[in-house]
């Protein structure tokens, strides 16, 4: 088996190239080669049965992936993206990358005729928007009240009708806020979820930019590249003609995140939390869904997190 992966170098693509090659199979499949794929080279771990190929591609490039899809992999993680704040403060980045990049992925497959591909993309929460019910589903519809959102959902439309075309296996996976990263903060407006947790645990500052109501619908680490994997294996029939579905996760508000950490870790350790409002961070946040029914995700076997607790633990395990 080949596996392409896009965004190779960032966060998830890291820690989902080490997964693939811990297993050394995908759906009971050996797999043969990863090529991973950046605008810097990704770092490449060892791993003596895989060939891994790593390499520095600007895919906003017109045919930039040319050389990797006449490989013809068998899956293709289309991971690659511009992050939620910078898509907002720079429209032509974000359609670019977020947009026309994925655009230009979806014609090189059909121009190779990869229409036995499977393609999973990372989507977002942030697709939905507007006016909302109290509980959201895969079928509630798409209003982003953001560029990111909105280009992350122009691509799932794209990807739902070259699957119904029959021109690739499209799989689209709308991520819940990803807690605890490790690293420092970057430019997405969700950042300072992971900061305000990783930074006090670490000794260090942080800052809370949004109100401690705020609620969010998250996930952690471990459970979302379950979620990356899982999302490959599953067979096209059973996601049917919708291709896009929302991860499980838990819903819990800033206030409980941070009762948590003092749980876990003392009040000193809270105390490191600073309260400073940031107003563009606030309205982008709140823009977001925080309730969600996941009966399809639920069925095809992804999984949710227990409590907000064992995201923190687990956190904590991971860094001894």
């Amino acid at each position: 088996m080949h596996i392409a992966i896009t965004g190779a170098a960032g966060f998830l693509g890291q820690r989902l190239v080490k997964q693939l090659v811990e297993w050394g199979e995908l759906g009971g499949r050996a797999i043969r080669r990863l090529t991973l794929i950046d605008q810097v080279e990704p770092p490449a771990p060892n791993a003596e049965k895989i060939e891994i190929i790593s390499q520095a591609l600007d895919i906003t490039t017109p045919g930039g992936l040319d050389g990797v899809l006449a490989e013809r992999p068998d899956v293709i993680y289309h991971l690659a993206a511009v992050v939620s704040s910078a898509a907002e403060a720079d429209l032509n980045l974000g359609m670019t990358v977020n947009f026309d990049a994925t655009r230009a992925l979806l014609e090189g497959c059909r121009q190779y005729g990869l229409a036995e591909t499977r393609l999973v993309m990372a989507s977002s929460v942030a697709a939905y928007g507007g006016e909302l019910p109290d509980v959201l589903d895969d079928m509630t519809a798409v209003q982003p009240q953001t560029s990111y959102g909105t280009q992350k959902a122009m691509c799932e439309l794209l990807i739902n009708d070259y699957s119904r075309r029959g021109l690739i296996d499209g799989r689209v996976l709308r991520l819940p806020t990803i807690v605890i990263r490790p690293g420092r903060p970057n430019a997405a407006a969700s950042s300072f979820a992971s900061s305000i947790l990783r930074e006090p645990l670490n000794g260090e500052k942080a800052i809370c930019p949004v109100p401690l109501d705020q609620e969010l619908f998250v996930l952690s680490p471990t459970r979302v590249i379950e979620a990356l994997v899982r999302g490959a294996e599953v067979p096209g029939e059973a996601l049917g003609a919708f291709r896009a579905l929302m991860l499980p996760g838990i819903t819990v508000s800033v206030a409980q995140m941070l009762d948590t950490l003092r749980d876990v870790a003392g009040e000193a350790t809270v105390a490191r939390v600073r309260h400073e409002p940031d107003e563009r961070i606030r309205s982008l946040v709140a823009s977001w869904p925080v309730r969600f029914e996941t009966p399809r995700a639920d069925r095809l076997g992804f999984q949710r997190d227990a409590s907000f607790r064992e995201i923190v633990e687990a956190y904590l395990a991971e860094r001894e």
